[in-house]
């Protein structure tokens, strides 16, 4: 698959909604450009690709709005809404908050965030220029998964 037929690909995806095969998103993964820590800095709103993974439905829960990159050594990954309606840090939920590195992953190095309190690991690739792919991967994650996928959009 190139670039040009897994964004597509991913569009129609999120389009869609419902179950997403994960062998699918894999395949689209595969052909998404990389991307830099520096790239990503900025406000992003947050979404589940359903894949059946254990977490689809959980960030729901907590009212999960995205991420925020203010630089690369503060991070907030867990931007949720309170009971009013504003944003805020759950850093209760994220056992604190996080950075954003270049790691390699599935043998290419791309963008990298990295939880401060637990061995959780956010890999982005780009879909375009307003939009990422994301794989949740961690320490207890066996090497083929099954992963956590997920988009971010940016924040107008």
């Amino acid at each position: 698959m190139n670039t040009s037929t897994a964004r597509t690909r991913f569009s129609e995806l999120r389009r869609q909604g419902g179950r997403v095969s994960a062998a699918e998103l894999d395949d689209i993964w595969a052909a998404l450009d990389t991307v830099r820590p520096e790239e990503i800095l900025g406000e992003w709103k947050g979404s589940a690709l359903d894949t059946g993974h254990p977490l689809n439905g959980q960030l729901d829960r907590v009212r999960w709005y995205g991420k925020r990159f203010v630089s690369r050594t503060d991070v907030k990954p867990l931007i949720c809404r309170d009971d009013r309606g504003e944003l805020y840090s759950n850093t209760v939920l994220g056992k604190g908050e996080a950075s954003l590195w270049t790691v390699e992953f599935r043998g290419e190095s791309t963008a990298t965030m990295v939880y401060d309190g637990q061995p959780v690991f956010d890999h982005f690739k780009r879909a375009d220029e307003n939009t990422l792919m994301g794989i949740m991967n961690g320490k207890n994650v066996p090497a083929d998964g099954p992963f956590f996928y997920f988009v971010l959009e940016r924040a107008a």
